[in-house]
């Protein structure tokens, strides 16, 4: 009888709920109500605003899971629903994974944190002698200085098995963009290393390793390798899809230290509950309190209010909102092509929350869901900040017109001007040679202020930059650093100017970016630089460039070549041809032959046709515009297109295959 009644009311719980619950209780706590009524509401905001297609949440506390639960489609032909056992891609939650591996190695007594990670790596190697300065330590906390995410073909729908091999070329070819230890981009390619370091040291595979020492001992039984190479055909996957609906192949990150792992919402908040004093424990005491701590470049000690809050693996080892509450925090974020991810844990609480999305924003919601949480068991108050009006406009101090000229951020290159008589700060976006407004700000209180921002400026060490307040994280971030104008600016040997560039080494599994089809050109106002797209590089020799920042989160360097009177550029791992020398469809036919090296082949559509297709069935066709979007993918698409003129036709496989394009 009790069984039948738990049964009825579960079945009266699902009915009244959007989506069914992990569980029924007869008394369910305010802090569990909180949060899951806070999770309903912004999950659903977010799908039904077309941002998100699916989600997936949980709260642990204590060790227990209070709160887990699917929202949306895991398969939307298929009338699948996700629910709490529904796989996601994590993405770069995977860093605290690899950087759990490594203190395991540290505490079997195998690696030491601060020897150099060429000791474990020897074949290693860059053409940056300061190479041999990077520690193991400085892979786990983004101050090695590498350039950023090497490594070609690491975003696709099948695992590249010489993903090792291609780093490693593309890292003895390539420099510093800083010196070790100094300062803490967002880094890749830091965590990449130590995947190799793993499993050369361990003597197992990567995954072997994490299993064996990490999944099995914590009872991870869903998490593993991206959705699209798991083995286990009784796992539902949430699958991702296009704006227009079209169902995306399951993605499977070959970078699997950096971001190629895939788990449930309650598997992360199991395996991050393990850093709580009350977790089930895999690594030593001391290891703990290593991986528990902020691990800050030199740069966090020259920059007063600069949020610099990287760990070993985490994003966040303190947050000041819930610092000046009285709590410490672990935090780590995670973005694909297909998912978006984020995890909180509060050691002394052991309170841990993990969102993971296809597509939307998963810091907020995980940062908000954490707040909601413990507030509702009446651990801290959760008001909103009071509205404050912004600060009286005062004069622009007229040292600060020295930041004037072009900078680099997340967002591409900008143009950053000081209007004195206004007392404003306007920046742009600079795209070639039009810039267009991207916002403007008054200054007062030491600050430009404008709505929703605040920014001012700094500088460390010869560098300026341009800090933004991160109002969700109650701190400051770098937006973007001044490029300092070269002093004797050298000029390319080839005239790049209006160029575009077509992306030769692509596998036929890679994930479509915007770096197919690049366009390149010089900077009016910055003699002695060069872009392509929004890669800013500066300018060293006839055939080569360099960075023009250091402290930005990927960065390249330029390699031009000619080769039977065709220009070829290496962007680090990169490769391209210039698009004139692309041959013209003619006679409404072309075959294109994937040669010797596995080069991607091209043809260039100069007229309005509708195309067809014959190709391999590992191979893939893609059809990109001139301004680099795609409009038709062999892998979601199929059937024939129209392709306007002045298109480009890409085709991606194996030596040998045959490609055949029919136009009518």
């Amino acid at each position: 009888m009790r069984q039948l009644r738990l049964a009825i009311a579960c079945l009266l719980a699902a009915l009244t709920a959007l989506l069914p619950l992990t569980g029924c209780a007869a008394a369910e706590s305010p802090a569990v109500a909180a949060a899951r009524a806070f999770a309903r509401l912004e999950v659903w905001r977010s799908i039904t605003s077309g941002a998100t297609g699916s989600a997936t949440v949980a709260v642990m506390d204590g060790g227990i899971t209070v709160y887990a639960e699917g929202f949306g489609m895991a398969d939307r032909e298929g009338g699948v629903p996700v629910d709490k056992d529904t796989l996601f891609n994590m993405g770069s939650v995977s860093k605290v994974y690899v950087a759990t591996a490594i203190m395991l190695l540290v505490d079997d007594g195998a690696v030491s944190l601060d020897a150099p990670a060429a000791d474990y790596l020897p074949e290693f190697t860059m053409a940056d002698a300061r190479y041999k300065d990077i520690t193991v330590r400085m892979l786990l906390n983004h101050t090695s200085g590498l350039p950023g995410t090497l490594g070609p073909s690491g975003f696709g729908y099948r695992y590249n098995e010489d993903f090792y091999e291609d780093v490693l070329d593309a890292l003895a070819q390539s420099h510093l963009k800083h010196r070790p230890g100094a300062l803490n981009p967002y880094c890749n390619d830091g965590f990449t290393l130590a995947e190799m370091i793993v499993a050369k040291v361990s003597g197992m595979s990567y995954l072997d390793f994490l299993g064996q020492r990490i999944f099995k001992p914590l009872g991870l039984k869903y998490t593993g390798i991206g959705v699209g190479e798991r083995p286990e055909k009784d796992m539902t996957v949430a699958r991702a899809y296009t704006p227009a609906g079209v169902v995306l192949p399951p993605e499977v990150l070959s970078l699997l230290g950096t971001g190629g792992l895939s788990a449930t919402a309650e598997d992360i908040c199991r395996f991050v509950d393990s850093f709580a004093p009350g977790g089930r424990h895999i690594l030593s005491d001391a290891s703990l309190a290593e991986m528990n701590a902020v691990q800050p470049a030199e740069l966090g000690a020259k920059l007063p209010g600069y949020l610099s809050t990287y760990g070993l693996g985490w994003d966040f080892a303190a947050l000041p909102d819930l610092n000046n509450a009285g709590f410490h925090v672990l935090g780590k974020s995670g973005g694909t092509f297909q998912y978006n991810s984020m995890t909180f844990i509060v050691p002394e609480e052991r309170i841990a929350v993990a969102v993971i999305l296809t597509g939307g924003d998963a810091m907020s919601l995980a940062y908000k869901l954490l707040k909601t949480y413990m507030a509702g068991k009446g651990l801290m108050e959760n008001a909103p900040a009071p509205i404050a009006p912004p600060p009286k406009t005062e004069p622009v101090p007229p040292e600060l017109k020295a930041y004037e000229g072009y900078y680099i951020g997340s967002d591409g290159l900008l143009r950053v001007g000081i209007d004195a008589a206004a007392n404003t700060l306007t920046v742009y976006h600079v795209a070639g040679s039009e810039e267009s407004p991207a916002f403007s700000s008054a200054y007062g209180d030491g600050c430009f202020h404008g709505p929703g921002r605040k920014h001012r400026f700094a500088a460390v060490d010869g560098r300026r930059y341009l800090l933004a307040h991160h109002a969700l994280l109650g701190g400051e971030v770098i937006f973007a650093e001044m490029i300092e104008p070269s002093k004797a600016p050298q000029t390319l040997g080839v005239d790049v100017e209006g160029r575009m560039w077509l992306r030769r080494n692509a596998k036929a599994y890679e994930e479509p970016s915007p770096v197919f089809l690049l366009h390149s050109g010089g900077i009016s106002g910055l003699p002695g630089f060069v872009y392509f797209d929004d890669s800013v590089m500066r300018i060293t020799g006839p055939t080569t460039a360099g960075f023009s920042v250091a402290n930005r989160r990927d960065l390249y360097e330029l390699t031009l070549s000619e080769q039977n009177g065709v220009i070829w550029a290496r962007l680090s791992d990169l490769l391209y041809s210039d698009a004139d020398a692309a041959p013209t469809l003619k006679g409404g036919a072309a075959e294109l032959t994937i040669g010797d090296a596995g080069y991607d082949e091209w043809l260039k559509v100069d007229a309005d046709a509708v195309l067809s297709f014959e190709k391999p069935d590992q191979g893939r066709i893609l059809v990109v515009r001139a301004d680099g979007a795609f409009i038709y993918d062999s892998i979601t698409d199929s059937g024939e297109v129209f392709v306007p003129a002045d298109c480009f036709v890409a085709a991606a496989g194996e030596p040998g295959d045959i490609f055949t394009v029919r136009a009518r």
